[in-house]
């Protein structure tokens, strides 16, 4: 398999959603230049200066090509796509529910395959990104690390039959938390808080929590425990949530749920309905 040279060669973002937008702005954040990029879509949006922005299929090369459309238009984009992979082009699909297989099955010459799930946060760079990979050097391999370094974490699985589960923790998991958060704001104005001031408290308090955990060398077990008083305000309010498990129950299921929509999905993309 021939390298790429991803310092001289740009790298292409297929599609340009919210997710691709949002790790282009990490990526410009952390220091890599407009040049080192290019973005295809059909539709033109707006986009950072300096990066070519093509409404046709650019004819490359490219050093890596970033897949960022929906999963459902996998089929739709291959023919315009597969040109462009050849043995020294990179894929990486940020596509969920598409496995390392049916992305092989599709473009056969590309030189390697890597799922990189994110979340949105990566335009801050502090988003945690699954990765799993096939048919890459370990020079490749240490820069697509680099790459998902540059918008927060790079974490490698062995295993991706274990990616749904990864994506609906780290990818999915924003969105959990935001409705949480929303309930939070919820309950506070159904008990007579004013509904802007409880969505600014909760928000903050969020910030502020997540900020500790990430900082504090305490588990966030250990961290609740020693937030909560015996017999205090916070520990009446455990009692609810610990009452017959019912939190984390319910944050199992709902993890479950999106993973299985995950399978069903990938099961779809290899074409067993």
């Amino acid at each position: 398999m021939m390298e790429a040279d991803m310092a001289s060669t740009p790298i292409l973002l297929f599609g340009y959603g919210n997710m691709a937008a949002a790790m282009l702005e990490g990526w410009l954040a952390s220091g890599m230049a407009a040049e080192d990029f290019a973005i295809y879509n059909p539709r033109l949006k707006p986009a950072p200066a300096g990066v070519q922005f093509c409404t046709a299929v650019p004819q490359g090369p490219f050093a890596a090509v970033v897949l960022g459309v929906k999963p459902q238009m996998l089929d739709a984009v291959t023919p315009q796509l597969e040109p462009l992979l050849g043995p020294e082009t990179m894929l990486v699909s940020i596509l969920a529910g598409v496995e390392l297989a049916s992305l092989r099955q599709r473009f056969p010459r590309t030189g390697g395959i890597v799922r990189l799930m994110p979340n949105l946060a990566v335009a801050l760079r502090k988003s945690p990104n699954a990765l799993v990979a096939q048919g890459l050097s370990t020079p490749l391999r240490d820069k697509v690390t680099a790459l998902a370094a540059a918008l927060g974490s790079a974490e490698w699985l062995d295993d991706e039959s274990q990616f749904e589960l990864v994506t609906a923790l780290a990818g999915s998991g924003p969105g959990f938390l935001f409705r949480f958060i929303q309930a939070l704001a919820k309950g506070a104005a159904a008990l007579g808080l004013e509904p802007d001031q409880a969505g600014r408290l909760a928000v903050a308090m969020v910030e502020g929590a997540g900020a500790l955990a990430a900082g504090s060398p305490h588990s966030p077990a250990e961290l609740a425990r020693r937030v909560a008083s015996p017999g205090g305000m916070t520990q009446r309010g455990y009692d609810v949530l610990d009452r017959g498990k019912a939190l984390d129950l319910l944050v199992r299921d709902t993890l479950r749920a999106a993973r299985d929509r995950g399978e069903e999905m990938a099961r779809t993309a290899r074409g067993e309905g």
